[in-house]
Formats: C-alpha cells, structure tokens, sequence
C-alpha cells in the first residue's frame, strides 16, 4: 500500500462517511473519492462538514500545518408558508411547484415546502412543519448539499456560533410582502442603518423599491440593535428576550367596546373590516371604538393581544412591538407607544358627551380636567379627547388624579435593562432621568 493510500484510508476513518452523492461542498461523489483526494494534496479542509477539530488530526496525518476553519450550518432565508400552496400538492419536487408558477397572493421567493432539499440532507437535520422548511442546528454537519437541492436559493451556511438571523429573502416592495406574508421583511433598512458595524446590507430586488436585508457575518457581532430596530421584528436573536428588547408596544385606544361588540355579533358580523363598512352611529354603536372582532388578535405572532370583553386588549410584556395589529386594524385604533412608564389615554371618541355615555358608557367625557391641570404642557384635548405627548410627559400623576373617569393610567415597565441601554446607546446619566 502506498503512503498516498495509507494517508485516504486514515482520512476515511474521520470523514463523515455518508456519501454526499456530489452534492456536497467537496464536489465528490463519496467520502472515498474526497480521502483521496485529500491524501493527493487537497486541502484538508476540503470536506465542509469536518469540524475543526478533525482538520487538525487530518492536517496531522498529511503532515502540515493545519488551517482555521469556520464551522458552518445551513439556514433557510424564510419564515413564512406564503409560497406553499394546494395548488403544489400534486407536485413531486420543487423544482415542479416552481415550473407552476406563483399565483396572487403567493411569495415568489420562500420556501416552496415540498422538501427536495431534505433528499440530499444524509444526516437527518431537515424537516417540514406545515409546510415550512425546519433545520435541527444539532444535527447539521454543514456539508453543504441542500444548497444545490434549493432551486429557490434561499438556504446559506451560516457560522454555527451565528445569534442573530434574518429569514426572509422577499425581494418585493413593502405592499406587496406584508400582503403575502406577515413573516417578510418589508425592506425598509431600519436594522442596516442602526448597525453599529456595518453588517446588514439591503440586497435590492427586482423592482426599485424592493429589497431585503442581510448580514454579513464577518461583521456581525450578535448585538441586539438589529432586532431591535426591526420594524416587523422578523429578525431572530437567540441571545436575547425579544419581549424585552423593544421601543415601543401597541396601545389600543378604546376602553369599552363590550356594547357594540355584542350588537355587531348579533348582526351576524364576523370581523372589523366588515363592522368598518356600517353605519355603527345609525346603530346606537359607538363609532369611535374597538369592533371587538379580533382582526388584530390574528395576525398577532406573539400572543400579545385578546379579546377581552369586547375590546382587544394588549399585553404589553408579552408585545414586541412589531406593529402587525396597528396595520389589521381597518378603524385605526391601534398606536405604537414608548415601552416605558408613560401615562395613556385610550378613548378617541368625538361624540358628545352625552353621546358618550348613551353608547358606551365607561369612556371618556373631554371635560378637558387632564389638560387643564398638566403643569408641563403634554396634554391637548384633540376632538373632545386628550392627546399626551409622550416627550412632554414627566409622570408627575396629575392627570390620573384629577381625571373623574380613572381613564388616564401608568404603564408601568421594569427599568431600562441592559440590552436597551445597549441597543439604543443610553449613558449612565440619560438612564438616571428615568
């Protein structure tokens, strides 16, 4: 036996031995064929799924220095089930589905759910969960061969010890991603603009408003600014609560929709949209309050947001801010407020007072007490109901004192934690006014 053999058949022992088929990052059929052409001089880092440590011992076998390698994992840019579709389900591949073509309403550029990457995978690390592409970070070796198996080309190997990911590679203008999936990044370049260093890029898409954002992991340095920053907090940070670090949470602005909520169920009406296209004044219904019907309760990713007594209700511990609700709501009833300890007002009504009470009965009557009393000036009446500028606003308690309704309350948050000191660059002596 030769050296050159001698040298294979001791690299064989410490390759993966699942015979990749070609498909995999070494460009060899079989782990025999990738051996000896590490024995032949190759690079002993010229198998993708040995980790460092079997480098070293091949580098040791061949006699040569070894070389650093990154350990990598594969990582689907997609998070949605938007482009799966019934209409695939006669389908044997993806490379069929996509042959199909998308329909309206369909992301041209997600997972198409049907698994051809899962043939190539030999070591058990892909799945399908309703449709969606799942990747066990335990399992994957990083050997590379379900990119090819991808003809949607949104899989990429990642560094193993990666925090932070973005899964989605939509490459369509905002309208047209937040109709197709509530999981796609609208592209607005908040994440790459806050990055301290530079690692998200914006990859342009195909038309001029369409993009997507990417890191690029040579930079990245797993802080939490990114997730933050996110406007659709689609940005996963597996370091980090993403309850915890946010800017802001929803408010919705009603108090008591409990009576029209139970009219418009007895009307048959089974979401928002529908009770937005009623006369609900014509129907002793306040048309200034929450429908009560749950359109925000859905899109709701977090289980931050409920139903309660006809009226949603949010969470704001359990809220990460990421506006899905603030955008189903047809009657503009939910806002995005600061995540700290502000005061709120929730009624919007500009009916009478009378009116007020007639229809509703517990929210607010725009005596204006809470205005006249703010000795900073953040209170203003706005239609007959008090608007609080949340940068005049000092909690001094005034107006929860002096409003007779007990309708003006406290959100009362923990501290700043580090990961917001951190994020959004807080000194010591700006963390100290709060």
């Amino acid at each position: 036996m030769t050296k050159v053999q001698e040298s294979a058949k001791a690299i064989l022992k410490l390759l993966p031995g699942v015979d990749c088929g070609g498909f995999g990052g070494c460009g060899y059929p079989t782990c025999q064929a990738c051996a000896e052409a590490i024995a032949e001089g190759g690079s002993v880092a010229l198998c993708p799924a040995c980790s460092g440590e079997v480098v070293k011992a091949i580098a040791e076998i061949m006699g040569v220095e070894p070389v650093e390698v990154e350990e990598k994992i594969a990582f689907v840019r997609c998070a949605g089930t938007a482009a799966c579709s019934e209409r695939y389900s006669a389908c044997e591949s993806c490379d069929a589905a996509k042959a199909m073509g998308h329909a309206e309403g369909e992301c041209k550029y997600g997972c198409l759910g049907l698994g051809t990457c899962i043939e190539r995978c030999k070591f058990d690390a892909m799945k399908l969960e309703e449709g969606q592409l799942v990747i066990d970070r335990e399992k994957c070796s990083g050997c590379e061969a379900c990119l090819t198996g991808c003809i949607q080309n949104i899989i990429e190997m990642i560094p193993r010890d990666a925090t932070n990911f973005i899964p989605c590679s939509s490459k369509e203008d905002e309208n047209t991603t937040m109709a197709t999936c509530g999981y796609g990044c609208i592209g607005c370049g908040d994440c790459a603009l806050a990055c301290p260093k530079g690692a998200i890029e914006m990859v342009m898409g195909d038309t001029v408003a369409g993009r997507y954002a990417h890191i690029d992991y040579s930079k990245c340095e797993g802080c939490v600014t990114c997730t933050v920053k996110c406007r659709k907090k689609i940005i996963v940070d597996t370091l980090h609560d993403l309850t915890e670090a946010k800017e802001e949470v929803a408010l919705v602005r009603c108090v008591g929709g409990a009576l029209g909520s139970r009219k418009l169920k007895k009307m048959g009406l089974e979401s928002c949209a529908q009770a937005n296209d009623i006369d609900l004044d014509g129907n002793d219904i306040c048309a200034y309050s929450c429908a009560g019907l749950g359109d925000c309760v859905k899109v709701c990713r977090y289980d931050a947001i409920s139903n309660d007594m006809g009226v949603a209700k949010v969470d704001p511990d359990k809220c990460v801010g990421c506006g899905d609700c603030m955008r189903a709501c047809p009657r503009d009833k939910i806002i995005m407020v600061p995540y700290k300890g502000v005061k709120q007002t929730a009624c919007t009504s500009k009916a009478d007072p009378e009116r007020r009470m007639e229809v509703c009965g517990v929210g607010c009557i725009g005596c204006g007490d809470c205005a006249d009393n703010c000795p900073s000036g953040a209170i203003t009446m706005v239609d007959g109901s008090p608007f609080i500028d949340h940068e005049k606003c000092v909690n001094c308690g005034v107006c929860t004192y002096v409003c007779s309704r007990g309708l003006i309350s406290e959100r009362v948050v923990p501290e700043y934690n580090y990961l917001q000191r951190e994020a959004m660059q807080l000194d010591k002596a700006e963390e100290r006014k709060w």
